[in-house]
């Protein structure tokens, strides 16, 4: 009997966990996206108001080179990865205070969307 219990919490857990695990996302759609939302700020070769996205997914936050970021980017300590990225796009004030990326994405679909388009572009 406590073997069945303890399978059935298991199971129950590994439910939990898998439900709130970040769904992989369509990076076509995270195309459709970054062009939507991301673009003004973020241009492709750079020059835009915020630094270029290219190349983002596993580089160092505020580190490209030609581009003044805020302190509080630069000394974040924020790696692009995926989980990262999800946290910064929900809420980037929150996920480094001082930072001057005002845009948040709080739609999850839409964040695991564009993160997928990000590592597509490595």
């Amino acid at each position: 009997m406590r073997l069945v219990a303890a399978l059935a919490a298991l199971g129950l857990g590994l439910a939990a966990a898998a439900s709130s695990a970040q769904s992989p996302g369509d990076p076509a759609a995270g195309e459709d996206i970054y062009l939507d939302r991301c673009v003004m700020c973020h241009a492709p070769d750079g020059g835009g108001q915020g630094p270029s996205l290219n190349g983002l997914f596993g580089r160092k936050a505020g580190s490209m080179a030609g581009f003044a970021y805020s302190a509080a980017l630069k000394e974040s300590g924020l790696t692009w990865t995926g989980p990262e990225l999800d946290r910064f796009l929900a809420d980037p004030r929150q996920a480094a205070p001082g930072t001057a990326m005002p845009i948040t994405v709080p739609d999850p679909k839409q964040r695991a969307d564009l993160i997928s388009y990000f590592a597509s572009r490595r």
